[in-house]
């Protein structure tokens, strides 16, 4: 068997491996530029689009949670011993409504006390007012004799009794009045606070306690925060609730009235978001459910800055909240369900559109490649209106019917490759096997086409 010298055998295996190569690589050219007869693709691995009318939609996403605003915790103004709890989780109740009671009697003691000291302060306030007597007055009859016949008294009149007020025993005894007065009131709503009722309409949905077990009060006024249904209903009890927090109490009543969503937008998508904007919300338990909503406000401080690395750095993230209302029906929602919001930043319907792919520039320098009708193109100039997920609305520049050009976009470049290149081979530099440049195949040759 003759055997090749080494430097032709070398030769004769580049040669070989060229020419599967080649062949290789016009076989991934034709399957990347393959016509699926939709649209059809020039000799840069383009394709066409052609210009037509439609609803552009420029949406921004985010996410959060559900809430209500009518969610209220509520506790007792006055603690004590629970001596009735009238409700369980699950009960439907009205605003107004009695939950619970506790034992009033130290409240009503108090109160009674207290009113005894204000009916002896008003009494003392009455005699300061009417002052001290220094002249009690009086009448005196005088006597005298007229032809012959007995004397006969006349009456005399005397100044009326008189009195000294002094005004800073009016000012202190006042002063203790009113200080009573405060007190009773406080007493008052204590005795009033034993008894806690409903602020809003809701579902229980929690009891923390039994009768015969003691409770705390917060001794507070009372007022119910973010009931979304006016002031408080009673003095009796305290709530709190949060459309981005779970509210928490003695009982917890939930209310999908009026059900709200916060969502975190990244700092640029934030920007786009205004008060008033169409929503989508998808809860991400029920993927088939969307519910319509609509912005009502955007919070101009960050709610989170998270950090992460890539790419051999750090990076920071800033997001920032808007609340959404729900408008579709709330029947059967819960507080607290995760979901994912698509607000409509932008809208334009029956407009004249091209895949966004198709528009280059920025700014009011846009421009699309037009295809006429012997195949050629044309650069024209365009103006950009609504600029859509997809689709890009187009003001003027264009007609109906018309083509555009769309260059193929592709993970790693033209045709699918880097470049535009067969990975490791051909394109790119001298397009060679063995040559100089970027694009030699592996193993067969490179650089200076070492072989």
């Amino acid at each position: 068997m003759k055997v090749l010298p080494r430097r032709r055998r070398a030769a004769l295996i580049n040669s070989v491996l060229g020419v599967v190569v080649l062949a290789g690589a016009g076989g991934a050219w034709a399957a990347v530029n393959h016509d699926d007869g939709n649209s059809s693709r020039g000799a840069g691995g383009t394709r066409t689009a052609t210009v037509s009318k439609g609803t552009v939609l420029a949406t921004v996403s985010g996410s959060g949670t559900l809430a209500s605003p009518s969610d209220a915790g509520v506790d007792f103004t006055t603690g004590g011993t629970l001596t009735e709890v009238d409700v369980k989780p699950g009960d439907k109740v009205t605003k107004g409504q009695v939950l619970a009671k506790v034992d009033p009697t130290d409240a009503k003691e108090t109160l009674a006390q207290d009113q005894a000291t204000l009916t002896a302060a008003q009494a003392n306030l009455d005699k300061a007012e009417q002052g001290t007597l220094v002249n009690s007055g009086s009448t005196t009859g005088s006597s005298g004799s007229s032809g012959g016949r007995d004397a006969v008294s006349t009456p005399t009149a005397t100044p009326s009794p008189t009195y000294t007020v002094d005004a800073s025993q009016v000012a202190q005894a006042q002063a203790q009045v009113t200080q009573a007065q405060n007190a009773v009131d406080a007493d008052q709503r204590a005795v009033d606070g034993t008894t806690l009722k409903a602020p809003v309409d809701g579902t229980v949905a929690s009891v923390s306690a039994a009768k015969g077990q003691t409770v705390s009060g917060t001794g507070g006024n009372g007022t119910s925060s973010g009931s979304g249904q006016g002031s408080s209903a009673n003095s009796s009890s305290s709530s709190s609730s949060s459309s981005s927090s779970t509210p928490s109490g003695f009982i917890v009543l939930t209310n999908p009235t009026g059900m709200q969503v916060t969502a975190d937008f990244s700092e640029a998508d934030s920007l786009k978001v205004k008060a008033g904007q169409a929503a989508t919300v998808t809860l991400n338990a029920q993927s088939g459910t969307v519910l319509n909503a609509k912005v009502l406000s955007v919070s101009s401080l960050p709610v989170s800055s998270g950090s992460g690395t890539g790419g051999g750095g750090s990076s920071s993230a800033v997001q920032y909240a808007a609340t959404l209302a729900i408008t579709s029906p709330t029947d059967g929602l819960r507080t607290g369900l995760s979901a994912s919001i698509q607000v409509i930043t932008g809208s334009a319907s029956g407009a004249l559109n091209v895949p966004t792919a198709a528009v280059s520039g920025t700014g009011a320098n846009r421009t699309v490649t037009v295809v006429n009708s012997d195949g050629s193109t044309t650069r024209t100039a365009v103006t950009v209106g609504v600029e859509g997920d997809t689709a890009d609305q187009i003001t003027s520049g264009l007609k109906e019917g018309q083509q555009v050009q769309i260059a193929t976009v592709a993970s790693a470049g033209n045709g699918g490759f880097p470049s535009g290149a067969f990975p490791g081979g051909l394109g790119g530099g001298a397009n060679r096997l063995g040559g100089g440049g970027g694009g030699t195949f592996r193993g067969a040759g490179g650089g200076g086409g070492r072989g």
